[in-house]
C-alpha cells in the first residue's frame, strides 16, 4: 500500500466524518484514527494571506501541544504540513545532519524531512523554493494528518 491511497483513505474519513478506518488487503494492515475535533481539510501547502488569516487559525489546531500554541505564520509565510500520520525524523539518520532548519534555503524537490509509516520511510519534499522559517516539530515526534512541519517564505 503506497501513500497515495493512504491519503485517499484519510480523505474518505474526512468527507465523511470519520474518526478511525481499518483495512485488511493483501496480508497488509492499515489503522487510520483522526482527532474528531479536525473537522475540515486543508491542503499541504497553505498561503496564508489577511483575508484566509481566520481560516488558518480554524484549521491549525493540531493535536499536539506544541503546534497548538505557535503563533500564525506571518502574511508572506507558508506552512508545509504533513501528508499522514507518522514519525518526524529531521535527518535520513541519527548521525546525519538534519535535512533543513531555520534559515535554510530550498528549491522546490528538497527533501524537508521524513516520515515514518507503517516502516516506510517517506521523503516530504518542498513543493516550492523558499527559506524555512520555522520547524515546527521536534525530531522524532510523532505527527498528525495535515499537521504543520515548517513555514516557508519566499
Amino acid at each position: 500500500m503506497d501513500v497515495k491511497t493512504i491519503n485517499q483513505l484519510a480523505e474518505i474519513m474526512a468527507q465523511h466524518g470519520l474518526t478511525e478506518l481499518s483495512l485488511e488487503q493483501n496480508q497488509i494492515k492499515v489503522h487510520l484514527a483522526r482527532n474528531p475535533t479536525v473537522q475540515q481539510r486543508q491542503p499541504v501547502v497553505i498561503e496564508q494571506t489577511a483575508d484566509a488569516e481566520g481560516a488558518g487559525n480554524r484549521g491549525s489546531a493540531a493535536p499536539s501541544p506544541a503546534a497548538s500554541t505557535e503563533p500564525p505564520p506571518a502574511s508572506s509565510a507558508a506552512v508545509i504540513t504533513s501528508p499522514l500520520v507518522g514519525t518526524f525524523y529531521a535527518a535520513a539518520s541519527p548521525e546525519a545532519p538534519p535535512f533543513v532548519s531555520a534559515g535554510s534555503k530550498v528549491k522546490a524537490g528538497d527533501v524537508l524531512c521524513i516520515v515514518e509509516a507503517m516502516k516506510v520511510m517517506n521523503e516530504i519534499k518542498a513543493e516550492r523554493a523558499g527559506v524555512i522559517t520555522k520547524v515546527l516539530v521536534k525530531n522524532g515526534d510523532p505527527v498528525e494528518y495535515e499537521q504543520a512541519l515548517f513555514e516557508i517564505t519566499e
